[in-house]
């Protein structure tokens, strides 16, 4: 098995909670993690499993064994079982350990039942660097960071993708409450990955939907809380100019995004015009990814004047603002890292990337050009 950055976070918060959520989209690896662990493993959306945890309760309540509860939000019983039980012995930690591929219901439950008795753990589809090969390594932008996607068997893209995403829309996306018609939601996603990467407006998407543009943001919320779009805000400081309000879109996975573009080889991805918006994307979610898979308060943003003035991503670190600014080329010029400066001044940002696919590194006392893997090694 493949070491995940997230199996020492989360061991860390199983001692330090009763219990532990680990949350994240479908198929990115939750269950094969969460069963590294030592416990009894339960998958609640399998009526036989929900019987066998009914009858097995009071020993596991009891117990000093780990509980595995997989697809917790499929038995909403189950939420008032465990604030029942982790009430009655507040002190021991590391009892539960709940899984979830959807955000909206799941946190719902969590929010009733368990506020101050649990953490959550959020698990991405592989980051750059927990891939053990240079080849996949280099696959990952393409095929996305899904264990099954093609980044470590690369037969298996686009395929997996399209079927990925096809049993999400015509089953998962319905039963998890979305109340979108299949076909409606597929052409949504189709209209989320053409404007990926760019300030989001509803009202247009809500046009050639047919829809008013509350509903198109209530379908778009829960696509963010089923971790299949991030929704970008605006940095919203004092920078003595008028700023970008509204907020820019991404899909989070960089191979779903290509299929839905059909772009199945690299060659067809690079002659892509959105070849760069893509790369951005990508190096924007495994950034966040890193980030959060260690544990790290961030607040993340991007900033943008309407004079033109842009950064990518906006970083605030409790050790200070950081600014990134991605661009798709490997030679970068001095002229970037200028422009770069100019923009972070605004800011006031204590250090700045201009992150590219360079081989080479160029550190200065704040400002860095440098590539991705470089930067991820000092996250």
């Amino acid at each position: 098995m493949i070491e995940r950055r997230q199996t020492s976070l989360l061991a860390r918060r199983l001692v330090e909670y009763p219990a532990v959520a680990l949350v994240g989209p479908r198929q990115c690896g939750k269950t094969t993690l969460a069963r590294a662990f030592d416990g009894d493993y339960f998958d609640l959306e399998q009526e036989a499993d929900r019987l066998r945890l009914d009858l097995e309760w009071p020993r596991l309540a009891a117990g000093r064994r780990l509980a595995i509860l997989d697809e917790a939000q499929a038995w909403p019983e189950i939420f008032n079982r465990l604030r029942g039980a982790i009430d009655a012995e507040r002190k021991r930690n590391g009892r539960f350990l709940l899984l979830g591929s959807v955000a909206p219901s799941l946190m719902a439950r969590v929010s009733e039942s368990l506020a101050g008795r649990l953490s959550l753990v959020e698990l991405t589809p592989f980051l750059l660097t927990e891939l053990p090969t240079a080849a996949a390594r280099e696959r990952l932008w393409l095929c996305g960071g899904y264990p099954d996607g093609g980044v470590l068997k690369p037969a298996r893209f686009p395929q997996w993708q399209a079927d990925y995403l096809s049993l999400l829309i015509q089953r998962d996306l319905p039963d998890w409450g979305l109340p979108a018609k299949p076909q409606v939601t597929r052409r949504l996603a189709h209209m989320l990955a053409a404007v990926h990467g760019q300030v989001w407006n509803a009202s247009q998407i809500g046009q050639s939907l047919g829809l008013n543009y509350q509903t198109v943001n209530s379908y778009l919320d829960f696509l963010i809380g089923a971790f299949l779009v991030r929704r970008l805000p605006p940095w919203h400081g004092n920078a003595r100019k008028r700023l970008v309000k509204s907020p820019k879109m991404y899909w989070r996975d960089s191979g779903l995004l290509h299929a839905l573009l059909r772009a199945g080889d690299r060659h067809a991805l690079l002659a892509q015009p959105w070849v760069g918006a893509s790369w951005e994307g990508f190096v924007i979610e495994q950034i966040l990814g890193t980030l959060q898979a260690a544990g790290q308060p961030i607040e993340a943003f991007f900033f943008r004047t309407s004079d033109g003035h842009e950064l990518d991503l906006v970083l605030e670190r409790p050790a200070g603002r950081w600014a990134i600014e991605i661009k798709l080329t490997a030679d970068p010029s001095p002229a970037d890292t200028a422009r770069l400066d100019k923009t972070a001044d605004m800011i006031d940002a204590a250090r700045r990337f201009l992150v590219s696919q360079t081989p080479r590194v160029i550190e200065g006392p704040r400002t860095a050009s440098c590539n991705l893997a470089w930067l991820l090694d000092r996250l």
